[in-house]
């Protein structure tokens, strides 16, 4: 493969990911429901092709490094490689990666695993290519790290979309500059989704491969035992984030969970089932508001607002009796709660994040008091919407 860089400039965004419902009963084989977040990861790709390095800018975790052209081309992987069909690295072209991170496979801090996820992916990209292009990739995001909304997703999906356009590997769209962006074909997107998945895999391990799909199709998904289905059609709900800023470790909170279950099974057991039936009714409710006209959706809005913001409340409550709630949360149910809305946490709990539910006649004054009083509590407050379009290349800025 040959590579041609007409274009100076690559600009491709990719969105991040919420978990609405069933969260940690999906750990026991039942239903939840992912849907992707308008917060968003940019990456800006600049080609210089008189220079001779490339440069990673990652200021949101306040991380800048340059490599020579000629180091980065002589650690890729040697052999056919598939593009279309990616392979996770080598033991040994992974210690050349950590080398040229300046890592050991000791290091699992943000910055350590966000380069290997970079340098991974540019040389085995271009593993086939005749030469490496130089240049700066920019990457910028609305997604705060570790607060479980698929910022290392949405990175590693951009990422992934950014290089396969540069290489040609799939197509490279190009018009007027409106600020929506254009998606890919399926067959495109899949391939950006098989490279985002690895990506991935280099910073968590062994991800289900839930958060890179929501960030590269967009919308929503649920997802059982393994099983994803991307949803026909869904609503863009309006939402407020909430981030507690709490830190919670899931691996504790899954286990405080299993062993709860393993004291009372009959308890618990009747609990997961309930978790997976407001999934189901989650899933027929967003896209009965998704998948009717305008004037129908008015007819219906009023009764599906009303049964989401039960799901909610009933579903904030159960996760509290298998033992996922917090203090915290419970400050952000509370301060909702005087103004009507409904909240729940989103994601393992034990603090991190909570979803607010708006309808879309709620007065601005109403969110901007609710919005103004969670802040006085010292927690984050984004007020944005779900169901974004999935990962979009843009115009070129000027």
């Amino acid at each position: 493969m040959r590579v041609e860089m007409s274009d100076p400039e690559i600009v491709v965004s990719a969105p991040g990911k919420v978990i609405l419902f069933g969260e940690h009963a999906v750990v026991y084989g039942r239903k939840a429901i992912a849907a992707s977040l308008d917060l968003r990861t940019h990456l800006i790709i600049h080609l210089s092709p008189d220079s001779t390095s490339v440069t990673l800018e990652l200021p949101d975790i306040h991380l800048s490094k340059t490599w020579q052209v000629a180091d980065l081309a002589a650690a890729r992987p040697t052999g056919d490689a598939d593009l279309k069909n990616p392979s996770p690295p080598s033991e040994q072209y992974l210690a050349d990666l950590h080398r040229l991170a300046g890592t050991d496979t000791d290091h699992t801090d943000t910055r350590s695993l966000a380069l290997l996820a970079f340098l991974y992916m540019y040389t085995s990209i271009h593993s086939t290519a005749r030469t490496c292009p130089a240049g700066r990739f920019h990457a910028s995001s609305q997604l705060p790290p570790g607060a479980g909304l698929g910022s290392s997703a949405a990175y590693c999906t951009a990422l992934a979309a950014g290089l396969l356009t540069m290489c040609d590997v799939i197509t490279r769209h190009k018009g007027k500059n409106d600020g929506t962006g254009t998606t890919w074909s399926k067959e495109d997107l899949e391939v950006i989704n098989a490279w985002a998945f690895q990506g991935e895999r280099l910073i968590h391990g062994n991800p289900s491969g839930i958060d890179n799909s929501v960030s590269t199709f967009g919308g929503a998904i649920s997802f059982k035992s393994g099983e994803i289905s991307a949803f026909k059609s869904v609503a863009q709900l309006k939402i407020l984030l909430v981030n507690t800023k709490v830190p919670r470790s899931t691996k504790v909170l899954v286990q405080g969970v299993k062993d709860r279950y393993n004291r009372l099974p009959a308890i618990i057991e009747p609990i997961l089932n309930s978790l997976e039936e407001i999934s189901g009714t989650c899933e027929r409710v967003l896209q009965d508001l998704g998948g009717h006209p305008v004037e129908i959706q008015e007819n219906t809005q009023e009764k599906n607002y009303h049964v989401l913001e039960e799901l909610v409340d009933i579903c904030q409550s159960l996760l509290n009796a298998i033992g996922v709630g917090h203090p915290s949360l419970d400050q952000v149910s509370s301060v909702t709660a005087k103004h009507g809305l409904h909240s729940k946490l989103t994601g393992a709990g034990g603090g991190g994040c909570a979803l607010v539910l708006l309808r879309p006649d709620t007065a601005p004054d109403a969110v901007d008091k609710v919005k103004t009083e969670l802040r006085d509590c010292g927690f984050d407050v984004w007020e944005t919407s779900i169901g974004a379009t999935g990962v979009s290349q843009h115009s070129q800025l000027k």
